[in-house]
């Protein structure tokens, strides 16, 4: 069997992954969900000196301390950013490189360049003092994609981000761009302005691996029977 490495997307931590985790678990994977810097249970980190390259060293930190090899290294939405940094720096650690309806930036790119253009000026009239920006509402999973109490539940647990892991250009050597590399499209109401759209495009013109799903963005939390299948599918059908 194989070993996850998932990287959460904005606003949210491990929580957000750990029904599609306990599903890859029974399916006889190992699976790791870390929390990245200043988010989820790790909200109390927060600083305006958190960057995105905190977060890469984050995934890392994992892959190196875990001795992790062969990894299907998984990233959702934000999370894409830093998991892309985290596989130039340690490619060899990576069998498989998993976006899930995830930002994919190029050399130089940040967060913000790939986001709607709304969303850098609203981030940073929203940013507090702990350097940190709050969730905006029309990124939380819309009202009748699940009970409405379960939406409730997770949209409590959001977090304000930190704004410098937004901001900050990602810096590449070219090493993730010979990775085996897979790309999941939710295709299902997409929030206004939706960025993944055109990265899907590009990626399926790349030759990657693809598959759609036809949830709205946030897959684990609508449906973690059917993103942790898919997750297993791609673990076990690609070399």
């Amino acid at each position: 069997m194989s070993t996850f490495v998932v990287v959460h997307g904005g606003f949210g931590g491990a929580w957000e992954w750990t029904p599609v985790a306990r599903r890859l678990r029974a399916h006889g994977h190992e699976v790791f969900t870390p929390t990245l810097t200043g988010m989820g249970e790790r909200a109390h980190l927060a600083a305006p000196d958190v960057t995105v390259d905190t977060h890469i060293e984050d995934i890392v930190a994992v892959l190196e301390l875990e001795d992790l090899r062969d990894v299907v290294l998984c990233a959702h939405s934000y999370g894409g950013v830093p998991a892309t940094g985290a596989a130039d720096r340690v490619p060899k650690r990576i069998r498989l490189l998993l976006y899930i309806d995830a930002l994919v930036p190029s050399d130089g790119e940040s967060a913000l360049d790939l986001l709607p253009s709304w969303f850098g000026p609203q981030a940073r009239a929203t940013v507090d003092a702990r350097g940190r920006v709050p969730t905006p509402a029309g990124l939380e999973p819309p009202p009748g994609s699940i009970d409405e109490e379960e939406r409730l539940r997770y949209v409590r647990r959001l977090r304000p981000q930190p704004l410098h892991t937004f901001t900050e250009a990602i810096r590449l050597t070219g090493a993730v761009a010979r990775l085996p590399t897979a790309f999941v499209r939710c295709t299902a109401a997409p929030p206004p302005g939706d960025p993944i759209a055109a990265i899907a495009s590009r990626m399926r013109a790349r030759g990657c691996a693809y598959r759609e799903l036809a949830l709205p963005h946030d897959p684990q939390a609508l449906n973690p029977d059917g993103t942790a299948d898919l997750l297993h599918e791609f673990a076990t059908s690609m070399p």
